[in-house]
């Protein structure tokens, strides 16, 4: 029925389902229902159907709501048992982003206190445009019960309010009047001082005092507190949180509907408010015994009415904006010439509320012609994503926030939402660029920012500005780049830092964890294992809280592999490790990774690496590679006077032999190649040759009479071990390949072999 009412509707043109939503029955997994069975599990198992009805249909959103304990609950799938999280995230993350939070409604909109997982996803194809936390609703401040239902009308025994049928309650045996009626706000039946009064049954002319689990059975609720989570069996004062403030009796239903944000008008039967108004009082009754029950139930399934609206209104309000791909934003702001300020400012007034935030953010960085002087680009939606969900939660009324190097605003948005309950953030928003400054006033003025937040605007370099202030937090996407010496020296006059330090991402790293409590920074993957980040590596080593590793996926306009890394002030024992391209999401121990023993932080370190690791003798070479040999010099034909130049096909898949190839082989004048380093290395037939950026790594015993050119690398011999032809075949096996993946963090692009890296090329001495 559903699919054929989803093609219907493709007939009459729309292209794509915009959300499903799931809220699959939570009895196995809710901390409220005591009678749980065995089969729970089970049970639990039809939230794997909705997951199959994502992936056949293939929605723009999907939204999953359940009670707290959702995600880490299991549930059979493919006659496994595994958490309901980790099925979701293995089924769906490849073409959805997906964020989960457990969130008390009561501080989003809704007027009663209901604790619950709220999962969103989203469509990869939109993901590059909207983040999931953006769809999340808004935090609020909390109204207490008196606030919600304290104006309605006090009701007497078995009435009905003759201006509203649904303020009324279900009555109850009489004699369970005296249990109640004496109690102050707060207060259960259970605590009355005599038995008597006490919920009981008579057996045998003897009082039995009933069973009290929750704690929250009878008992009389508060009118300064929040409103308590509404069950389905909201109509019996033996259920949970059920009984008025002042009154002796159950919430009315029109009380729960307001506590459930549940509109005024909604209609639950075939009359309306006014033709039930006028019914007599035995129809009334009659009406209520038929269907009271079923309207409580419904109301105690539901999810607040306000949580979706606001879900859904952040959907429709991304989807009425416009999305604009590269060559949209190329002929844009080349027909409005916005590389010119003004026109760029008078066209961000004009049409802000019309492009979706991310792209106008694209566009306003694409039009910076500082972007590349400055090493500084567009941050994609869904890199925040990932970023928001392991920032550090912050317990202070008052938090100071620095973004040093913000662009056209990318973070700010995500630094709203994730402390959004925070009483006041001081956000400092810093960049080098003054046109950036002015277009950031534009963006965040005083109608696009919260009211918890005040903006500090700061045209200024990082580097060289003192704030005076301790950060709760500082976040961004900070410059890459080589820095020349005399920007170095500029730097170094401000600050100390490592002295290997040449890109500018190391410096803003290192002051940023002397300045602030957490950072959460994206750098270059490289970090993790190149020499010049290896004292930043150290300083850093107990402050790590999790890396993020977005491979080659975080930035489309730039051919590098990035990471993001996150400091925390409280130590832990465990890292986060997340790889986005291979669904890998583990938490490691700090002093494993990060062992000293290794050249640097091997992130992905796992059993079959150490079991690999303890039949190698590592650290035998020394690596040597010339870069001196461009193609300039090269020519394809041998000659006199014709040294042959080997490149990294030359060598074969094994390492066993010298492979020609035509239009290929390469050859260098001998007069050119006297002045080069690695002409020492033509007749050197003591060292050991090796295919620079690869991950099928392999040994080949070097002969006489030919040089490399700089994709391969020479390793020498720097022990006093023998190392054999079944030691040297052993570097091209699969075992020996899937390790260096590992000891290689699976980099991509950066596996250049340098002084760290040779470390892996170990004799296994089980040969």
């Amino acid at each position: 029925m559903i699919y054929n009412e989803i093609n219907l509707w493709k007939k009459l043109g729309n292209d794509k389902v915009d959300v499903i939503i799931a809220t699959p029955p939570c009895q196995g997994m809710s901390v409220a229902n005591h009678k749980k069975k065995v089969d729970e599990i089970n049970r639990n198992s039809l939230i794997v159907q909705s997951v199959e009805m994502i992936k056949q249909i293939q929605p723009r959103f999907f939204i999953f709501e359940n009670v707290s304990a959702f995600w880490k609950t299991g549930c059979v799938y493919n006659d496994k048992v595994i958490s309901i999280g980790e099925m979701i995230t293995n089924q769906l993350s490849n073409n959805y982003a997906i964020e989960h939070k457990v969130l008390n409604f009561k501080n989003y909109g809704s007027n009663s206190s209901r604790t619950r997982t709220l999962v969103i996803g989203v469509d990869k194809n939109e993901s590059s445009y909207i983040s999931t936390f953006e769809l999340f609703p808004s935090f609020q401040k909390e109204k207490t019960l008196k606030e919600v239902i304290g104006d309605l009308k006090e009701l007497k025994w078995a009435e009905y309010d003759p201006d509203d049928f649904y303020h009324s309650f279900r009555t109850y045996p009489i004699h369970m009047k005296e249990w109640i009626k004496d109690l102050k706000e707060n207060e259960s039946a259970f605590d009355n001082l005599l038995d008597s009064k006490k919920p009981h049954k008579i057996i045998n002319g003897k009082i039995v005092i009933n069973k009290s689990k929750n704690g929250d059975k009878y008992k009389r609720q508060s009118f300064e507190k929040v409103g308590p989570c509404i069950h389905t069996r909201s109509d019996q004062l033996a259920s949970q949180n059920t009984i008025h403030p002042n009154q002796n009796r159950v919430f009315s239903i029109r009380e729960l509907m307001k506590l459930m944000t549940i509109p005024f008008e909604f209609k639950w039967l075939n009359l309306s408010l006014e033709e039930l108004n006028k019914l007599t009082q035995e129809q009334k009754q009659k009406l209520s015994k038929k269907e009271e029950l079923n309207i409580r139930q419904s109301i105690g399934e539901a999810v607040p009415t306000e949580i979706f609206r606001q879900i859904a209104f952040n959907i429709k309000r991304y989807l009425l904006q416009k999305k604009m791909t590269n060559k949209e934003l190329e002929h844009l702001i080349k027909v409005n010439k916005l590389d010119n300020l003004n026109n760029l400012i008078e066209f961000i007034n004009n049409n802000k509320k019309d492009i979706c935030f991310s792209s106008l953010v694209r566009i306003i960085e694409s039009a910076n012609s500082f972007k590349e002087q400055h090493a500084a680009f567009f941050t994609p939606a869904i890199l925040l994503n990932h970023i928001y969900s392991v920032l550090p939660e912050i317990n202070k009324k008052e938090i100071n926030v620095l973004e040093p190097s913000a662009g056209a605003g990318s973070f700010l948005n995500l630094i709203f939402k994730k402390y959004e309950q925070i009483e006041k953030i001081n956000l400092y928003v810093v960049d080098i660029n003054s046109n950036n400054i002015e277009i950031l006033k534009l963006l965040f003025n005083k109608d696009n920012v919260p009211n918890n937040v005040e903006i500090h605007f700061i045209n200024s370099d990082y580097l060289t500005t003192d704030f005076n202030i301790k950060f709760d937090l500082i976040i961004g996407n900070p410059p890459f780049g080589k820095l020349s010496s005399t920007e170095l020296k500029k730097y170094t006059q401000h600050n100390s830092y490592s002295q290997t330090l040449t890109n500018v991402v190391g410096l803003f790293l290192e002051k940023s964890i002397n300045n602030s409590d957490n950072v959460s920074f994206i750098v270059p993957k490289n970090f993790l294992s190149i020499k010049e980040f290896s004292q930043t590596r150290l300083k850093l080593k107990d402050l790590i809280s999790s890396i993020i590793d977005f491979s080659e996926t975080g930035f489309k306009d730039v051919l590098i592999e990035t990471i993001n890394l996150t400091t925390c002030i409280t130590k832990q024992n465990k890292v986060l490790i997340k790889s986005i391209v291979k669904n890998i999401e583990i938490y490691q121990d700090r002093n494993y990774i990060f062992d000293d023993k290794l050249p640097y932080w091997v992130i992905y370190r796992n059993h079959f690496f150490d079991d690999v690791s303890s039949k190698l003798i590592f650290d035998v070479f020394s690596v040597f590679r010339d870069r001196q040999i461009t193609n300039k010099y090269l020519e394809n034909s041998s000659g006199v006077n014709k040294i042959r130049v080997l490149k990294s096909r030359n060598i074969n898949d094994t390492g066993t032999e010298i492979v020609n190839l035509k239009d290929y082989d390469s050859y260098i004048d001998k007069s050119i190649a006297k002045n080069l380093a690695v002409f020492d290395y033509l007749d050197n037939d003591n060292v050991y040759l090796t295919p620079n950026m690869t991950y099928k790594p392999r040994l080949l015993k070097k002969q006489k009479g030919y040089i490399t050119n700089g994709s391969i690398a020479i390793l020498k011999n720097k022990s006093d071990y023998k190392i054999t032809q079944k030691q040297l075949e052993y570097i091209s096996s699969k075992e020996f390949r899937d390790f260096y993946t590992i000891a290689r963090n699976y980099q991509t692009r950066s596996l250049n072999i340098d002084n760290l890296s040779v470390f892996w090329f170990g004799i296994n001495k089980e040969i």
